[in-house]
């Protein structure tokens, strides 16, 4: 009988390997990166190890140690950034139903709002609010970039961030669009890609940002989406983010989480649920 040989791996990469990088990972990202996901490690830094002409992955972490840029390039390739266009629609509907009629009338009054789309990956969940506040027509943006509007999208990594300002995206990407607003705000590039119109992009401003660290915003949102991320934490770093989300949120202020994720216990009474992982803030 024969038996199945496993591929010969390009690097050295020993358990101890692993573990100093996810040690490293948690204290940068607050990402949970157990044994199991040893493969995922490897195949996403084995680039890293390659580029900066190194034969071993404990090489590599020593260089992480002393060279902060490298040390973001690595964070930067571990982070997971599945997202999509329309994505839980029901936090798009019950944001224009419920919550976006009463910001439109203080911004129509002089008033201001601001947005925060907490992790914003490539940025199609901010672009998607944007067309579902604006409808089809491109004129609407104009106007509202004439208010005291804002939507701050941040995100971990620069690579990423880098895709987000650009706003241009695969043609199988942007399918999830409804087809009317897909013609109303993309532009078709030559090479096929399709790339968010000029219109609508100065709407949205970029910034890294790492959720676990200082945050520089000093106003209150009005919403707070952070959807996704916080499955890749563990209890105490889910607590602590919430407190701060619940923090930077105006009262009566909306927070919008992963279909897969849930308010801790430390956090909850600050919050009426009022549809599937959908929360205002308690107070005036």
């Amino acid at each position: 009988m024969s038996v199945e040989q496993t591929p010969a791996r390009e690097f050295t990469f020993h358990p101890c390997d692993h573990e100093a990088i996810a040690a490293l990972t948690y204290a940068e990202a607050g990402i949970l990166l157990p044994s199991s996901k040893a493969p995922l490690i490897y195949s996403r830094l084995a680039r890293r190890v390659r580029a900066r002409g190194m034969t071993s992955f404990g090489a590599y972490v020593a260089l992480l140690e002393d060279d902060a840029a490298e040390r973001t390039r690595a964070i930067d390739a571990l982070t997971t950034n599945h997202t999509s266009f329309f994505r839980e629609g029901h936090h798009f509907e019950h944001f224009l139903s419920d919550v976006w009629p009463t910001l439109a009338s203080r911004l129509a009054s002089g008033g201001s709002c601001r947005v925060w789309s907490a992790a914003c990956s490539s940025g199609e969940e901010p672009y998607t609010l944007a067309m579902a506040i604006l409808g089809r027509n491109r004129g609407a943006a104009a106007r509202l970039a004439k208010k005291d509007f804002r939507m701050l999208a941040t995100d971990l990594s620069s690579e990423i961030l880098a895709t987000a300002r650009s706003g241009r995206y695969a043609a199988d990407t942007v399918r999830s669009i409804p087809a009317d607003l897909r013609e109303s705000w993309l532009d078709r590039s030559e090479d096929g890609t399709m790339t968010m119109c000029a219109e609508i992009r100065p709407l949205v401003t970029f910034r890294a940002l790492n959720l676990l660290e200082d945050w520089p915003m000093r106003q209150l949102f009005d919403a707070i989406f952070c959807r996704n991320v916080m499955i890749y934490f563990d209890d105490t770093t889910k607590a602590r983010l919430q407190t701060r989300l619940a923090d930077q949120l105006a009262p009566g202020g909306m927070l919008y989480i992963g279909h897969s994720e849930r308010l801790d216990a430390a956090v909850a009474d600050r919050f009426t649920c009022v549809g599937r992982t959908t929360f205002r803030k308690i107070g005036r």
